[in-house]
């Protein structure tokens, strides 16, 4: 496994800077997070991060993905221009496109199969597919426009709004302040009217890309590092640290886990005795819009993160995170893969929810995943080895110029 991921490094290698594991290991949590959360009475749930804080693997997976693309698309821009980062960015944005679909089509299918052998529209009902039974190619054309986004299909069409805004943005990675300012205007817009794109069921996108590019694109500021001039180091935006910030994100933190907590309880009680402003704050907290408590409260937990785990930390090559790495470095085919498996894991705890059947559909269902992710990282391995040199290729092109020019009738 340690080959594995070695080879899944070599990309980033190629372009004179190590990959940062710290983001692959992240974003397998948030991902193994999203496929137990997507699991109806799974007990591990009560262990994820949406029951202990005021955000979860949602938060960590938009905020990981702008890292990713500040740091993958920023030193394409400062290597190769704004034409070859824009290219790269939109062809990522059609594989990301091809890949809802298919999952669209593959969960559609899947959750309507199951409907119809177990003679049951609840599957159909709680998922929103009930309106692709009742009109099944107005629906198929408005998940094509991606304003048909049953639930668990709604992850990817943002992710995909949020990388088309990068496009334009892309030289603002240059000037943080900048880019930060102008899309911090546009999420207190955003929430001061109430303004999101629409939806064909109605009510609008579940995640507002609207708003929720505000923590897509601090986790491209925070991601990019400019190429230096000659003779000076390279720097990136970088909050030092400080034990005053520490003290202060913990204790967001604490109170974003008790507020977490007072929010989930069903006591009639436990509501009667919270201040009625307090009460009426912790009811507004919504996801689709990004509420600013969720915002602070994941920024809090990467701010700590950052500096518990930096750069280089030896443990995140240990064998105990290489699962969680592998999957972070192929996270569209384990995001794919975990939809699926999550829907097939509410099936089995529908037969049995004890602690036998608890444990099989985790341990499975993970297992899994990191399969997926090592097969990926397998794959890159034979495709790093039969790839010739980047100078062998460069010879090469005017060899093959100049043998189809003679070969030319």
């Amino acid at each position: 496994m340690r080959s594995l991921v070695r080879g899944a490094e070599s990309p980033a290698a190629r372009t004179g800077r190590r990959r940062d594991l710290r983001v692959d290991l992240f974003r397998g949590l948030a991902l193994s997070c999203i496929f137990i959360d997507h699991v109806p009475g799974n007990w591990l749930g009560l262990l994820t991060l949406r029951n202990i804080a005021l955000c979860d693997a949602t938060e960590a997976f938009v905020l990981l993905a702008g890292y990713a693309a500040g740091l993958a698309y920023g030193s394409e821009l400062d290597r190769r221009g704004f034409t070859f980062a824009a290219a790269s960015l939109a062809r990522r944005i059609g594989t990301l496109y091809v890949a809802h679909i298919f999952l669209f089509v593959v969960f559609t299918a899947q959750v309507g199969y199951s409907a119809a052998a177990l003679d049951t529209t609840a599957y159909l009902d709680e998922l929103h597919l009930d309106v692709f039974a009742e009109q099944p190619y107005l629906a198929l054309l408005q998940a094509l426009l991606l304003r048909f986004q049953p639930a668990f299909l709604d992850i990817l069409p943002l992710y995909i709004v949020l990388l088309m805004l990068l496009l334009p943005a892309l030289p603002l990675l240059r000037v943080p302040g900048l880019l930060l300012g102008l899309s911090a205007g546009l999420y207190l817009a955003v929430r001061l009217a109430d303004v999101n794109l629409p939806s064909w069921t109605g009510g609008g996108w579940f995640f507002n890309p609207l708003a929720w590019q505000f923590l897509f694109f601090i986790g491209c500021a925070l991601g990019y590092v400019p190429r230096p001039p000659e003779g000076r180091p390279a720097g990136r935006l970088a909050v030092p640290f400080h034990p005053a910030l520490a003290v202060l994100a913990g204790l967001l933190l604490l109170l974003g886990a008790a507020a977490s907590l007072i929010t989930q309880a069903e006591s009639d009680t436990t509501a009667l005795l919270l201040p009625e402003r307090v009460a009426e704050l912790l009811s507004a907290v919504d996801k689709t819009g990004l509420h600013p408590l969720r915002l602070v409260s994941i920024l809090a937990l990467t701010y700590l993160l950052a500096h518990l785990v930096p750069i280089g930390a030896g443990w995140v090559r240990s064998r105990a995170a290489l699962p969680f790495v592998l999957m972070g470095q192929h996270g569209l085919p384990v995001f794919c893969v975990g939809i699926f498996l999550s829907f097939l894991g509410r099936l089995a705890l529908e037969l049995s929810d004890r602690w036998p059947m608890q444990l099989a559909v985790n341990l499975a269902g993970l297992a899994l995943l990191v399969g997926v992710g090592a097969i990926g990282a397998w794959y890159r391995l034979r495709e790093a080895a039969t790839r010739p040199p980047p100078g062998q290729d460069a010879a090469a092109l005017p060899r093959a110029a100049a043998s189809l020019t003679n070969s030319a009738p």
